[in-house]
């Protein structure tokens, strides 16, 4: 599903990543562990596409067997929309707005049919078990139920890849278990690829394969 080969990233002549390659199959789910500054933030904004890398020739990332490297950025923008869902540290929810219209602002931005994206809402509701809050805006809502939100809004547009980096970060070790149990649901009942970084032992191990990056490299 995902092939990247030889990609680096430098910042002020320090190199972060360092001519890593990885593959990643459909469905699968893997976490990246690693001390902070190791590169592992970087390298999902650079799978995620948010983020440049050092060009080289002998670079190479394959999502869905397309070469995205040369992609513009219109390009890149949809594919983003379409294929990458998002789940941050900090909910990132717009405060203006009620819980599923925050849901619903992916779908909104591709151009999706309504009653399409609506259905999925309710969909995704239910197995997130948020139904109950979605006419709330975030300053009503726990960390567990803003976090749930911001789940529900990565998945909308149904995502071949899900990327979370410290989900559970700023939960609390309840809200942080519920979340662990979610992504496990989310990827055998979803069939959603997931790249999960975290500094959580026990989220890392819930997933298939866990790869530790150390001074840039994959460590065993």
């Amino acid at each position: 599903m995902i092939k990247v080969k030889n990609l680096s990233k430098s910042f002020n002549n320090q190199l972060v990543l360092n001519n890593i390659s990885i593959e990643i199959k459909k469905g699968e789910f893997i976490s990246i562990v690693g001390a902070s500054g190791a590169g592992k933030t970087t390298f999902l904004n650079i799978l995620g596409t948010l983020e440049e890398y050092d060009k080289n020739p002998k670079t190479s990332i394959l999502f869905n067997n397309i070469e995205i490297t040369n992609m513009d950025d219109n390009k890149l923008s949809s594919l983003r929309n379409r294929e990458i869902g998002f789940i941050f540290q900090f909910h990132q929810l717009l405060p203006e707005l009620t819980a599923q219209e925050n849901i619903l602002l992916p779908s909104m931005i591709g151009k999706r049919n309504e009653k399409e994206s609506i259905e999925d809402l309710n969909k995704l509701s239910s197995l997130l078990e948020i139904n109950n809050i979605l006419d709330k805006k975030p300053e009503f809502l726990s960390g567990g139920e803003k976090q749930r939100v911001a789940v529900a809004r990565a998945l909308i547009n149904s995502p071949s890849i899900l990327l979370a980096d410290e989900p559970t970060g700023n939960l609390d070790s309840k809200n942080a278990e519920k979340i662990q149990k979610l992504f496990k649901k989310i990827n055998s009942q979803l069939n959603v690829t997931i790249v999960l970084v975290t500094h959580n032992k026990a989220f890392s191990k819930i997933a298939d394969k866990c790869l530790v990056l150390s001074d840039g490299k994959w460590s065993k």
